[in-house]
């Protein structure tokens, strides 16, 4: 049945929401994917992974073609999505587990390994209006001093700190949720996911539901793995038909939501964020678990790759359907857009790095952002070293920490980032250069430092590739 909110509640949202925007307050089912790349899904080109449900979603709802994850990695991402902050701010700038190179040139800052409690977070600013919180599945952000329950979450449901450790049943690093042999991860989260939708709601909610697929290890049901081994031709960019399985898997389960929504009347009431942590893992697997071309690279490096990913958001009725836009965002404008969504102003002294996307959602008016700004003084197996990013306009810059040449790219009219322009347009080069120091000031960004046990003959010893 469609959620009736309480008078209460709906007493406490007219006072914020100006009654001609809407009546009550929309659901909010934000659905987080792992490692799912820019090109993993037929409605951004795949002619090998088969997504139907996926596609539908964004059939009726706004396509975006340039956004982008806060993070080459997946921690930073998630607390950005958070906090409404860039990692460099929050200085956590790699996954929790992080990679030790000791041989390197650089020696990355030391940074937290979780997502601190002084955070004022996306559920915490959900509930102070009335919103029921949950969690699902992956959390990434911390053990279980730091987990979903102590960072505003009124339920956690089958949390884990990195992820579950493996798709078939037993899941050995998974809490909160049973299963039996032979049970598919995928499939048994959303089975959670669609009981809490089908309970009685008397408040709004905002349901966080954090897939790892297709993140490693790869594991697909072999009936799957078998379908796309036999679809596979040499004309195919992806190859991974394990890969592919995973992704269908994903696909099934998102349409299973989607179905779930629509049974229970909720569809219009809720509003439908579809996105991905970092780019697809183009550096794993044999043969390769994805293919992000035409963009270079993918998770763990610096460009394209790494950085831009699907993001498809549905509001029946406010966003309009089966549209795309070029306007380039990223995973920390979704706290903001929540935060106004809900009519709640920004605290005062409290430091949001996104931007609102309501005037793009509902009237498809620019943002007016003038760059967008990535930090990742770390290295990385996919092949990143410490860099800094800026994308203002159709210009990509990559500053490496190490003293490497800059690398300057029109992403417009070269999306495969193959032609280095920082010589031939030396002023857009130090504009830009010029503009990520100064932003990496503002934010407090933490910068690696050289290394005294730098020894390039036993840096080969670790590897950036995974052979």
């Amino acid at each position: 049945m469609p959620r009736i909110a309480t008078l209460l509640v709906v007493g406490l949202f007219s006072l914020i929401i100006p009654a001609s925007m809407w009546a009550t307050p929309p659901n909010i089912l934000l659905v987080l994917t792992d490692d799912l790349g820019w090109r993993d899904l037929g409605c951004y080109g795949s002619t090998f992974y088969e997504t139907p449900s996926i596609d539908r979603l964004a059939s009726q709802g706004l396509r975006f073609t340039d956004a982008y994850a806060a993070a080459t990695v997946c921690s930073p991402t998630r607390a950005a999505i958070l906090t409404g902050k860039t990692p460099a701010r929050l200085h956590l700038t790699d996954f929790i587990r992080g990679l030790d190179c000791p041989y390197a040139a650089l020696t990355p800052p030391d940074w937290p390994r979780y997502l601190s409690h002084a955070e004022f977070t996306l559920a915490e600013m959900l509930k102070q209006v009335g919103y029921e919180t949950f969690h699902f599945g992956k959390w990434h952000l911390g053990r279980e001093e730091h987990f979903p329950v102590t960072q505003g979450f009124d339920h956690s449901i089958a949390e884990s700190a990195w992820g579950p450790g493996g798709y078939f049943y037993p899941w050995p690093n998974v809490k909160n949720m049973t299963g039996e042999e032979g049970d598919y991860f995928t499939d048994r989260l959303t089975d959670e996911v669609i009981r809490r939708l089908e309970r009685s709601h008397d408040r709004p909610f905002f349901m966080y539901v954090a897939y790892s697929t297709p993140h490693r290890p790869t594991q697909a049901k072999e009936e799957l793995t078998r379908k796309y081994a036999a679809k596979l031709t040499s004309e195919h960019v992806q190859r991974n038909p394990v890969n592919a399985g995973m992704i269908h898997s994903l696909d099934e389960n998102v349409g299973r939501i989607m179905q779930s929504l629509d049974d229970l009347q909720l569809a219009d009431e809720t509003l439908f964020i579809f996105t991905s942590d970092n780019g697809g893992n183009h550096y794993a697997d044999r043969p390769q678990k994805t293919n992000n071309a035409p963009l270079r690279g993918g998770k763990g490096a610096a460009y394209e790759g790494a950085y831009r990913v699907p993001l498809i958001i549905r509001w029946p009725g406010n966003v309009p359907g089966g549209i795309e836009t070029s306007e380039p965002v990223s995973s920390i404008d979704f706290f903001p857009t929540l935060q106004a969504l809900t009519g709640q102003e920004r605290a005062e002294g409290q430091k949001l790095d996104g931007v609102n996307l309501l005037p793009l959602l509902l009237e498809q008016r620019p943002l007016g952002r003038n760059a967008l700004f990535w930090h990742y003084p770390h290295y990385h197996r996919g092949g990143a070293s410490p860099h800094g990013v800026i994308r203002m306009g159709r210009f990509r810059l990559i500053e490496h920490f190490d003293g490497t040449q800059a690398e300057l790219y029109d992403i417009e009219n070269d999306i495969g980032e193959t032609v280095n322009l920082v010589y031939s347009m030396p002023e857009k080069s130090k504009q830009l250069l010029n503009e990520l120091r100064r932003w990496r000031h503002e934010v407090g960004a933490q910068m690696p430092t050289l290394n005294p046990n730098y020894d390039p003959d036993r840096l080969n010893e670790w590897r950036f590739f995974t052979e």
